[in-house]
C-alpha cells in the first residue's frame, strides 16, 4: 500500500461502510489527495480576467423561444433540494416552509412544472428525500415514467490538524457533511438517474436551487443553447453592492469561463473580488446542461470532472465554536464551466435570482413587493421596477422563522412602495401595516413594542421618541 492509500484507508472503510458508491469514493479520494498535496483551492486575480460584456437574455429572439418551446418535453427540470434550513430554526427540509400565499417552496414548484410541461426532478439529502416525496404525492400529473428525486452523498469532514477523519462521539452525524451541489454530476451517475433521464429521451436540464423563486424554466434561454449547440450554460446577472461576497464570473488567460468563489480567492485579491465594477457578473446558479455531452465528459474523463476544490474550513460542531478545526471539500456546480468545450454564459434579469437565505429575504417574498402568477411564478410587483425592496431583520429577534411569524402574526407589512426596511429591537406588528421609502422600526428598550394596525410609516423612524425604559 502506497503512503497515500495509506492515508485514505480510513477514509475508504468509513465510506464504504456506509454504502458510498465506488465511484464517489474514488472522487472524494481525488480531492483528499489535493488537499494532503498543498492545493488550497485558490485562483489568483494574476491568473483570471475580468469578463465584459455577454449575451442579454431579455434580448432574445421569438424564434428562440418557438425553438425552445418545442424542446420542452426533451428537458428536466433539476431542483437542488438538500437544504434543512437550519440557520432559520427549521428542521425539516427548508423547502416545506410557507412561502406566498399559504404556499410552500415545493408547492410553487411542482405547480411551475406542471403549468410549463416538463418533468420535475429533485437532488435531495437523506435527510430531506421522504418528506419531499411525501409532498410530490399531492400532485399525481407529476408522477410520469421517471422517479422524482435523486440523492446527493456525503463525505467525511477532516480533521485539518492530523488529516484523518474527524471524530466526534457526541454526535457521529457531525463527522460527516455534503460534498457541494457540485456534487451533482457524479451523483446523477452514481444514481443511474443521467442514464436513466437519455434512455427516456431527455436531453437538456435547467438546474437551479428550490430556494431560488425567480429560477423558471424560461422557453427562450432553452432554444438559445440548443440553438447554439451549447454544451453547459450559466445564468448570470450584474453585481451589486449586495454581491461582493457571491461567486463571480471571470476568464483565463486561454479564455475559457471560470467561477471563483469567494472561499477561492487569496487574502490580498478580495479588493478585487469585491470589485463589482471590474468583475460585473454573478453566478444565479441557474444552469443549463446538454446531457448527452454530459454523460460524453464523464465517461471520458472516468466520471471524474475535476472541478476546482473548494476548502472549506470550520468545527466539526458548528454550533460549538471551540470543537476541533475540520476541513470540508466541496465543489461548485457552476464550476463545471471551465470543464466544456464552448461553455458560455447569458446575462439575465435580477428577477431570476430571488433566493430566501434568511428570514429578511423571507418577509420580503411574503410581502406585496412579490406577486405570484397564474402560471405560479414569483415576481417583483410591476410597481417595484425590477429593483427589490432592502429588509434588515434585528437577528437577535427575527432570525428564527418561528420567531417571525410571531412577531408578524397577520404577515409581512405592504413594501410595494418600500426601498429600505429595518427592524431593531422586538416588535409585534398589527396587520395592515404599511412602509413606504426608507423607513426603521427601533426599539432599544428591551421591551417588546406592538406596532398598531394600519399604520403607515414613511421615509422615517419608528416610534419617533423611544419610550423609556
Amino acid at each position: 500500500m502506497t503512503q497515500d492509500a495509506a492515508h485514505f484507508a480510513p477514509f475508504a472503510q468509513r465510506m464504504a461502510d456506509e454504502g458510498l458508491p465506488n465511484i464517489f469514493i474514488a472522487h472524494f479520494a481525488h480531492y483528499y489527495d489535493k488537499l494532503r498535496q498543498g492545493d488550497d483551492g485558490l485562483i489568483a486575480e494574476g491568473d483570471i480576467r475580468p469578463v465584459r460584456s455577454l449575451d442579454n437574455a431579455e434580448r432574445l429572439s421569438p424564434r428562440l423561444t418557438t425553438i425552445g418551446s418545442e424542446a420542452i418535453s426533451r428537458t428536466v427540470i433539476i431542483k437542488l433540494n438538500g437544504g434543512l434550513g437550519t440557520s432559520m430554526g427549521l428542521t425539516g427540509p427548508k423547502s416545506l416552509l410557507v412561502v406566498k400565499d399559504g404556499l410552500t417552496f415545493l408547492d410553487i414548484i411542482a405547480r411551475q412544472a406542471n403549468e410549463i410541461g416538463a418533468p420535475l426532478l429533485l437532488m435531495n439529502s437523506f435527510a430531506t428525500d421522504a418528506q419531499s416525496l411525501a409532498v410530490l404525492r399531492q400532485y399525481p400529473s407529476l408522477h410520469v415514467n421517471l422517479p422524482l428525486s435523486f440523492c446527493q452523498h456525503k463525505q467525511p469532514k477532516i480533521d485539518a490538524a492530523t488529516l484523518a477523519p474527524a471524530e466526534w462521539p457526541d454526535d457521529r452525524e457531525l463527522e460527516w457533511c455534503p460534498p457541494g451541489h457540485g456534487d451533482l454530476y457524479t451523483a446523477l451517475v452514481t444514481s443511474g438517474m443521467l442514464d436513466r433521464l437519455l434512455r427516456a429521451g431527455i436531453e437538456y436540464a435547467f438546474v437551479s436551487n428550490a430556494d431560488n423563486l425567480g429560477a423558471v424554466l424560461d422557453p427562450s434561454i432553452l432554444g438559445y443553447i440548443i440553438d447554439k449547440g451549447l454544451p453547459f450554460l450559466m445564468e448570470v446577472a450584474d453585481r451589486t453592492a449586495a454581491d461582493r461576497k457571491g461567486g463571480h464570473l471571470a476568464r483565463r488567460p486561454d479564455g475559457r469561463l471560470l467561477l471563483r468563489e469567494i472561499a477561492q480567492c487569496p487574502a490580498d485579491d478580495l479588493p478585487a473580488f469585491q470589485d463589482i465594477e471590474r468583475h460585473r457578473y454573478f453566478n444565479t446558479n441557474n444552469l443549463w446542461l446538454h446531457l448527452p455531452t454530459l454523460r460524453n465528459t464523464l465517461v471520458a474523463h472516468g466520471h471524474e470532472l475535476d472541478l476546482p476544490m473548494i476548502r472549506n474550513r470550520k468545527t466539526v460542531d458548528p454550533r460549538d465554536p471551540d470543537s476541533p478545526p475540520v476541513y470540508q471539500l466541496e465543489t461548485a456546480m457552476g464550476s463545471a464551466i471551465a470543464v466544456f468545450d464552448g461553455a458560455e454564459a447569458i446575462r439575465v434579469p435580477r428577477a431570476r435570482f430571488a433566493p430566501v437565505k434568511k428570514t429578511d429575504d423571507l418577509l420580503a417574498v411574503r410581502s406585496d413587493a412579490y406577486l405570484l402568477t397564474r402560471d405560479y411564478r414569483v415576481v417583483l410587483a410591476p410597481e417595484r421596477r425590477g429593483q427589490p425592496p432592502a429588509v434588515e431583520l434585528d437577528a437577535e429577534y427575527y432570525r428564527l422563522v418561528d420567531d417571525l411569524d410571531c412577531r408578524f402574526p397577520a404577515g409581512a407589512p405592504s413594501l410595494c412602495a418600500c426601498e429600505r426596511l429595518a427592524v431593531e429591537g422586538p416588535f409585534v406588528f398589527g396587520p395592515g401595516v404599511v412602509a413606504r421609502g426608507e423607513v426603521a422600526f427601533r426599539n432599544r428598550t428591551g421591551k417588546c413594542i406592538p406596532v398598531p394596525a394600519r399604520l403607515t410609516v414613511e421615509d422615517g423612524v419608528w416610534p419617533g421618541e423611544e419610550p423609556s425604559p
